[in-house]
């Protein structure tokens, strides 16, 4: 099977309140590098001319974007985390770079999120290709591995289809 196979690289911060880790409590940051393997939805043939399932620049080119220009710099905070209260009343202009999640943001959840947004990308594409796995290396010893249905994953909200991961925009929240 043909797989298409791209890497970005990207820098973040986060904090996470429900774990058992003080230091991921404070606000912090890291390069990651996300790799994600997309497969065509219907396999078949090379044609003998173009011989591909699609141009490179199709398949990467709104997921890049939105890697760039939404996720790279942004800050990760759980919806119940007090902090995007404060951002929202006393930087409002600075909560837009917030990616908001449904609990911490962990790098499990991040996957997920990721290849759930990434499939909304390909489906509003004409569904040509799907995600078929997603790498997330928050740090090179740390790294998250997710194959099969993202929406799965995730914790349900109400209504998931509103959700800002099941729209093919570039939005990183739902406010």
């Amino acid at each position: 099977m043909l797989e298409l196979v791209f890497t970005r690289r990207f820098c973040m911060a986060h904090r996470l309140l429900s774990g058992e880790s003080e230091r991921c409590a404070l606000p912090h940051g890291h390069n990651e590098y996300v790799r994600v393997t997309l497969r065509p939805t219907n396999p078949a043939r090379l044609d003998g001319t173009q011989n591909m399932v699609v141009p490179f620049h199709r398949a990467k080119g709104t997921w890049h974007g939105f890697v760039d220009n939404s996720l790279d710099h942004a800050f990760q905070l759980g919806e119940g985390d007090p902090l995007l209260s404060w951002f929202r009343t006393h930087e409002p202009e600075r909560a837009g770079r917030i990616v908001v999640t449904p609990g911490d943001p962990t790098t499990e959840l991040m996957a997920c999120l990721m290849m759930a947004k990434l499939n909304a990308f390909l489906h509003a594409d004409g569904d040509v290709l799907t995600c078929a796995e997603i790498v997330l290396e928050e740090t090179p010893t740390n790294t998250v591995r997710y194959a099969g249905d993202p929406l799965l994953m995730l914790p349900t909200p109400r209504p998931p289809q509103e959700c800002w991961w099941r729209r093919a925009d570039m939005s990183i929240s739902d406010n």
